[in-house]
C-alpha cells in the first residue's frame, strides 16, 4: 500500500500533462518544474501514517482516466475521505500503469473498487464477475451520458458524415465516450475507422482535445462534460452529439465479501455532493457524477453490450 501511495506522489509531482484550468476555457501547460507541493499532497492524500487502525479493512480504489492523473486524483481523494468516514474502511488511490487495463485489475482484485466507464465495467463483469454498485447522476439528474465529436471552431466540417477521409483523435481504447460510443455513431452513418484518413487512441479525453487543438487531427471524440465546457469557452465547436448511454459508475471486485459490498453501496447512495459533502470536494461538478449516484444493475448495460458485440469488441 505504501508503494501505491509513493507511486501516486511521483505521478502527481512529475506527470507531463496538458491541462485545462477547471475547463473554463483557458488552456495551459502545467509547469513541470513546480508540480504538486508536498504540503498539498499531504493535505489531499490518504495514508496510514499516524493512525491506530492496523486492523481496519484497506481497499484500493482505481479509476479510468478522464482529465488526467493530477486532476482525477485531486477529485477522487476527497471523495475517498468521505467513503472512509461513511464506511469505517480505509482507502488508497491506485493509478493503473501505462499499458495496464483497469477492468482486469478490478476483476483480479488488484483494485477493490473503481470508478469505471460502461465499457470497462462490461469487460470486468463479463470476464471476471465484477459487481455493479452505482451509476453516476449527471447535471440533469439522469444516470446517462453522451459522447461528443468536436472540431476546431473554424473547421469546415458540417456533420459526422464529413469525417470520411479525415483525421479523428479518440480517447482510451477502453473508453465508452472516447471510443465505443463514437464507433457506434460512426457505424450508424455507414462509417468504419478504416474510412478515416487516420485515427489514434490518445489515452484520455484531455489528450484527445489536446490533439485536436494542436492541429494534428480534425476532430476528437470526447466525453460530454469536457466537450461542452470547451465549446462554451469557444475553444472548439460541437460537430455531433450521440444518443444517451448508461453513465459511468462505481464497480467492485468480485473478491469482496457481500457485507462489504452492501456497506459500500449504501455509502455511495448516501453521498450528497450538492449538500453535506459539497464543501469538502474538489471540482466534483467536472466529474461524470456531479449529482451523486443511483443503484446499478447489470441489465442497465444490455443495449451497449449488444452494440459492442456488433462491433466485434466482445465475444
Amino acid at each position: 500500500m505504501a508503494a501505491v501511495l509513493a507511486g501516486l506522489a511521483v505521478v502527481l509531482a512529475a506527470a507531463a500533462v496538458f491541462g485545462f484550468s477547471r475547463y473554463q476555457g483557458r488552456v495551459e501547460v502545467l509547469d513541470l518544474s513546480v508540480g504538486i507541493s508536498e504540503s498539498e499532497l499531504a493535505r489531499i492524500s490518504l495514508t496510514r501514517e499516524g493512525r491506530d487502525d492496523s486492523d481496519a479493512l484497506w481497499l484500493r480504489f482505481g479509476f479510468d482516466l478522464r482529465a488526467g492523473p493530477v486532476e482525477d486524483a485531486r477529485q477522487y481523494l476527497p471523495f475517498l475521505a468521505y467513503l472512509e468516514k461513511a464506511t469505517g474502511y480505509r482507502f488508497a488511490l491506485h493509478l493503473t500503469s501505462s499499458g495496464g487495463e483497469l477492468f482486469r485489475e478490478l476483476g483480479e482484485g488488484v483494485v477493490d473498487l473503481a470508478a469505471v466507464g460502461a465499457v470497462s465495467y462490461i469487460k470486468a463483469h463479463d470476464e471476471f464477475g465484477a459487481v455493479p454498485l452505482v451509476r453516476g447522476l449527471n447535471r440533469d439528474g439522469k444516470a446517462t451520458y453522451r459522447s461528443l465529436i468536436i472540431t476546431a471552431s473554424d473547421s469546415r466540417l458540417a456533420s459526422i458524415a464529413d469525417l470520411r477521409g479525415k483525421r479523428l483523435a479518440l480517447g482510451s481504447v477502453d473508453s465508452t465516450q472516447g471510443h465505443i460510443i463514437p464507433r457506434i455513431s460512426l457505424l450508424e452513418q455507414g462509417l468504419q475507422l478504416e474510412d478515416l484518413a487516420r485515427y489514434q487512441f490518445t489515452g484520455s479525453h484531455r489528450n484527445c482535445a489536446k490533439a485536436l487543438l494542436s492541429g494534428r487531427f480534425e476532430a476528437c471524440a470526447i466525453q460530454d462534460t469536457m466537450g461542452h465546457a470547451l465549446a462554451a469557452a469557444r475553444q472548439v465547436r460541437v460537430l455531433f452529439v450521440s444518443k444517451e448511454y448508461p453513465s459511468s459508475g462505481i464497480a467492485a471486485s468480485p473478491k469482496l465479501r457481500p457485507e462489504v459490498l452492501g456497506r459500500l453501496r449504501q455509502a455511495l447512495l448516501d453521498f450528497d455532493p450538492k449538500g453535506r459533502e459539497r464543501d469538502s470536494l474538489y471540482n466534483w461538478d467536472n466529474t461524470e457524477m456531479p449529482n451523486g449516484f443511483i443503484a446499478a444493475r447489470d441489465g442497465d448495460y444490455r443495449d451497449l453490450r449488444e452494440a459492442m458485440r456488433r462491433l466485434a469488441l466482445l465475444d
